[in-house]
């Protein structure tokens, strides 16, 4: 791919998570110049100078292949593990050290997803993957936004919060501490072992990959879809705790009453499994009857894109005759649909 000129505005959109980092390459018309994907970013486990050279080979990667050897006019970075003012702050430091850009916002990834499932800087976001974290953004630039440090910092649910009840009902039903599941016997079946005592010792003792106990997700809603009433219970808990989030933000952001978009993203509420998506549904819409529900389809570097381009026209650094056909060929281009459970 040849050179780009000066006259085409260009933003570079990092979205980082935890398990992968998505690159793209976009002018302010909205088409897409370059892309990439590689490893996620983890400054709690590598320090951020070290996350960062991880991102760093896939950035100057896609700006190769796209042809920008020159500083592209915006970097948007949306980044996981970015919870906290003074995490962005030296992560912002970090980006713009690398000088790919004549601008650099640094965000957590949550901003990305709101973004990429709504068509203005306006609503509120909920992710629930691995962990759970929520964010409000207005366009004036006020946001609502949590610590979404776990339970320390009042947060439950996501992945790892549901196995870790699972594995908890499950053990407790065998030893007698707690009510009867079928959650025990099916976590048994699934890992092939006697018991699900047995699961949890083989996981402490290596026989056992603990990344393997995510898929006791899955297997919990097809536990609660047979009748089981502390499955049930786990999977209510979880939507009161997305919705609570959801309430929360619009609330401090003054939209309980305004028809408002609410994101629904990450893999636990991406697999749009009925019970869950029922229930947060109905308790937000009871909160806020205005609130308009979806379930994040575009991947969350469609987000960064966006809100990059949004930047550059709030700062008067690009005119384009038609907004919203640029962003409709800027997902079109960047399209990769969520995994949904079969």
């Amino acid at each position: 791919m040849g050179a780009v000129t000066a006259s085409s505005p260009i933003v570079l959109a990092i979205d980082a998570g935890n398990s992968k980092t998505d690159v793209a390459v976009v002018t302010a018309e909205g088409a897409v110049l370059g892309r990439g994907r590689g490893a996620g970013f983890a400054p709690y486990l590598l320090g951020e100078h070290e996350a960062v050279d991880v991102v760093a080979a896939l950035v100057e990667d896609v700006l190769r292949s796209a042809g920008v050897s020159e500083p592209v006019e915006h970097v948007a970075a949306y980044l996981a593990n970015v919870d906290l003012p003074v995490e962005e702050q030296r992560l912002h430091k970090a980006v713009e050290e690398r000088a790919w850009g004549h601008t650099v916002t640094v965000s957590n990834d949550t901003f990305a997803v709101l973004r990429s499932g709504t068509g203005a800087p306006r609503g509120v976001a909920v992710v629930c993957g691995a962990g759970i974290n929520c964010v409000g953004l207005l366009p004036d630039g006020r946001t609502a936004r949590f610590p979404a440090l776990g339970r320390i910092t009042g947060d439950w649910g996501g992945g790892i919060g549901l196995l870790e009840e699972v594995m908890w009902s499950s053990v407790r039903a065998e030893d007698g501490r707690g009510p009867a599941t079928a959650l025990a016997r099916a976590t048994a079946a699934h890992f092939g072992r006697p018991t699900a005592t047995a699961v949890a010792e083989a996981v402490h003792l290596g026989a056992l990959d603990e990344k393997r106990l995510h898929e006791l997700v899955p297997l919990l809603f097809r536990v609660a879809d047979a009748g089981d009433e502390v499955a049930e219970n786990l999977i209510g808990r979880q939507a009161e705790e997305v919705s609570l989030l959801a309430i929360t933000a619009l609330g401090r952001l003054d939209l309980l009453t305004e028809a408002a978009d609410v994101v629904l993203g990450g893999g636990v509420l991406a697999a749009r499994e009925p019970r869950l998506i029922t229930g947060v549904e109905r308790r937000i819409l009871k909160a806020a009857p205005r609130a308009v529900i979806r379930i994040a389809v575009d991947a969350p570097v469609v987000g960064a894109a966006l809100l990059g381009l949004d930047r550059l026209r709030a700062d008067g650094r690009t005119t384009i005759p038609d907004p919203q056909e640029a962003e409709r060929k800027l997902r079109a281009a960047l399209r990769i649909t969520q995994p949904t459970r079969t």
